[in-house]
């Protein structure tokens, strides 16, 4: 049995971050989604309503576990279990700045391995930020978020937007 976490902060849950998931599947006997407790950057949700969406963008899927964590993601990964670390790669900044961590990691905890998966190709240019500032500017995010959680995180921007 191998077991995989894939972490991130997850600030929205994306198309992207589902599509990861799902493919993991086919790799991993086991898939633990963690997210991020304090990344050092402006969070739209907390890290419960961060798990909560993914939990509800994950609803065909309840074999997978979202938890929150905090602290080194190896040390996570010890913590539930997990052998690898999955991440995604998306476009070439992605790249150098994974392998950047997974060389950190291996040093920190070379019994922990990194996998890195390619996305898909209609999910390369999807990231969260950019999800959030579509949002603020009051456009569509729908084709970028699991319809599931595409009223939430437009409720929380039109918040955002009248203060």
């Amino acid at each position: 049995m191998v077991k995989a976490v894939f972490p991130g902060t997850f600030d929205p849950v994306t198309n992207g971050h589902i599509d990861m998931v799902e493919r993991s599947k086919y790799l991993f006997d086991e898939i633990v989604v963690g997210v991020y407790r304090d990344p050092p950057k402006g969070l739209m949700f907390n890290v419960d309503e961060r798990v909560f969406l993914f939990k509800k963008a994950l609803s065909h899927m309840p074999e997978i576990e979202v938890r929150p964590y905090h602290g080194l993601t190896v040390k996570f990964a010890r913590d539930v279990g997990a052998k690898v670390v999955v991440r995604g790669l998306r476009i070439g900044n992605d790249f150098e700045y994974e392998r950047e961590m997974a060389l950190m990691n291996r040093v920190i905890d070379a019994d922990i391995e990194i996998a890195c998966l390619l996305s898909s190709l209609e999910y390369q240019f999807v990231s969260s930020t950019r999800v959030k500032e579509i949002a603020a500017l009051g456009g569509n995010i729908e084709k970028f978020v699991p319809k599931s959680i595409a009223g939430l995180v437009n409720e929380r921007m039109a918040i955002a937007r009248k203060r």
